[in-house]
């Protein structure tokens, strides 16, 4: 629910500390603000001559019946017109010009800092949170910046010369003009309070139908083949019902208070004509202003209504910048040490000296693990679910750091290795393989250019890669579905190892990455990888005990503890955690062999 409340904060309507930082975003295209604010000032003035000249047209000319001067006026007004086209076509297309960059600079910023962040962010952050503040959080600074800030100056100035120029003209008729205004900030007073709390009403429904539509349609699969399907289009059906109801309450008070606005400015018209056309007949108001005032007052009331929805941006943006704002802000806890140790050849020897971890203090998942592999060594982990072998891959590939001890490569400690060079040198193949759009060489080559189309081709020989996927239609230049859904999982595995090989790791890093493909295919792997092990230090977490009898050494962990460590006939001699797993395992496969024959 955290999250709802968080979506549904509406903030102050102005905050100077948000605003300053809004401001460094500014700053580069501040000469281009700077012109938008100059152009619109002077289309709200131009916007102001049109009624001036009418009421020159019908006193200096219609009335005096002077043709040829009100032709005058009339090639005046139409210039007008023109230049307030133009300089409105400018001020426009400036003013978006800049709101699109300043956005394309700050998704920019927010997917940098976001690719820095540690995993544990992702651990305990929604993945759709994410993406709401790189688009919808954007998208309203955006507004404020090309319909919000600006738009306040040009309103304000519309108001400012609207008064002076009514004033001017006559100031007994301005004050009769201005008084149904007292009823009109009432009305926006009510109209602001009113909407602020269906706004917040909206964006609540709405997070929580993105939020239960992004988990849904990810386990559709489990929706449907539990037929879930009309029990979960009931609990869409009351989100989207909340949704409705908000969004119809909010229309409710627009469709209230615009027309209220119409109708005091009726009424402000109305008594303009009343009392001026008095004036008029009395000869103490010329006809031309009385025209005047009454387009005046028509522009008047349109501004002050246009500053209530501008507050409404304003507020949202304001709350839109701090959520913004808490995740560029959120500390990078792992980063590159400012002097990298120098690290020319990595040669693959890893050590773990008395390293514990706990992903939260009250809950260790290791403890004081000691582990020296030498380089070219294959290592194999083993052992429960929960014993810790993912976490320690983690820490190797530093996604978490130690909270004791320390980790170090060709004898260096990790913490002092720039990352770039420290994961450069670590190929992992995971059990759920994550593949991007694009084809299959790219998915492999990752968009690297010293990665030849050469090297792609020999790494998915190396795993016999070629013989299953050269049955694709396009070979190599398949197109990828969204996360590979359009491949066999073995295809997706057999990707994922020629992408770590074609990358030449100086560690090779398995965890569990043969456990989900057919016999077949993973007899395919286990035969490239043997060969490829050979040559540099592999570190493989596999539950298939019959994949790592080769392994050099194993390695048990249980309860976060090493607790065995030889070859596979050494751990079977001793009786202890490794040869009951292996017995478990042969056990089960023995049952599922005579089910097979049955």
């Amino acid at each position: 629910m955290s999250q709802f409340h968080e979506e549904a904060a509406l903030g102050v309507i102005y905050d100077h500390r948000l605003a300053r930082k809004l401001l460094r975003y500014l700053y580069p295209y501040r000469y281009f603000v700077v012109v938008s604010v100059v152009l619109l000032t002077a289309v709200s003035l131009l916007r102001l001559v049109g009624p001036y000249l009418v009421k020159v047209a019908i006193d200096d000319h219609i009335l005096k019946d002077d043709f040829s001067g009100l032709q005058g006026v009339v090639f005046l007004f139409v210039l007008v017109l023109v230049g307030q086209f133009a300089v409105g076509y400018a001020q426009t297309y400036i003013t978006n010009w800049t709101g699109q960059q300043i956005m394309a600079d700050l998704r920019r910023q927010i997917f940098r800092h976001v690719q820095e962040l540690d995993v544990s962010f992702f651990d305990r952050t929604p993945v759709g949170r994410i993406i709401t503040r790189m688009t919808n959080d954007v998208d309203v600074l955006n507004e404020l910046f090309t319909s919000g800030v600006v738009n306040i100056v040009g309103d304000l100035v519309s108001l400012l010369g609207i008064v002076g120029i009514m004033v001017w003209l006559d100031w007994r008729l301005a004050l009769v003009t201005f008084a149904v205004i007292p009823l009109l900030f009432a009305a926006t007073i009510i109209f602001k309070r009113k909407v602020r709390g269906t706004y917040r009403r909206v964006r609540t429904a709405l997070a929580r139908i993105n939020a239960f539509l992004q988990e849904h349609l990810t386990g559709m699969s489990i929706v449907q083949v539990f037929v879930q399907e009309n029990r979960k289009l009931k609990e869409f059906e009351q989100r989207n019902r909340e949704h409705l109801d908000a969004n119809l309450a909010s229309i409710y008070y627009y469709a209230v208070y615009y027309p209220v606005v119409d109708v005091l400015g009726a009424v402000s018209i109305a008594l303009i004509v009343w009392y001026g056309g008095g004036q008029v007949l009395q000869g103490a108001v010329q006809l031309g202003v009385l025209v005047a005032f009454v387009q005046y007052a028509e522009r008047f009331y349109k501004p002050i209504s246009d500053l209530s929805e501008k507050f409404n941006i304003l507020q949202s943006a304001m709350a839109s910048s701090e959520r913004i704002f808490d995740l560029l802000e959120t500390p990078v806890e792992i980063r590159s040490p400012e002097r990298p140790a120098p690290l020319q050849q990595v040669r693959g020897e890893i050590e773990f000296r008395n390293v514990s971890f706990a992903y939260r203090a009250d809950i260790p998942v290791l403890y004081d693990i000691n582990l020296h592999i030498r380089p070219g060594e294959k290592i194999a982990v083993v052992g429960p679910t929960g014993s810790g072998k993912s976490t320690l891959i983690n820490l190797l590939c530093r996604f978490y750091e130690p909270t004791q001890g320390e980790i170090l490569l060709d004898g260096v400690d990790i913490r002092r290795i720039d990352l770039p060079t420290l994961r450069g040198a670590l190929a992992l193949v995971l059990q759920d393989v994550h593949l991007f759009s694009g084809t299959v060489e790219e998915n492999i080559r990752l968009w690297m250019h010293p990665i030849s189309r050469e090297n792609v081709l020999e790494a998915l020989r190396q795993v016999h890669g070629d013989r299953v996927l050269g049955r694709l239609p396009q070979g190599l230049e398949t197109q990828v579905g969204e996360r590979g859904s359009n491949l066999s999982t073995g295809q997706r595995q057999l990707i994922a190892f020629a992408r770590a090989l074609a990358h030449r790791p100086a560690v090779l890093i398995l965890d569990e990455a043969t456990s989900s493909v057919d016999t077949e295919t993973e007899l395919l792997i286990q035969d490239a990888v043997y060969r490829l092990m050979e040559h540099q230090t592999s570190i493989i977490i596999a539950h298939r005990l019959s994949t790592i009898q080769h392994c050099d050494r194993i390695v048990v962990l249980h309860k976060g503890r090493i607790r065995e460590m030889g070859t596979h006939r050494e751990l079977l001699a001793r009786n202890g955690i490794y040869r009951r797993l292996y017995e478990l395992q042969f056990a089960e496969r023995a049952v599922g062999l005579r089910q097979a024959a049955g």
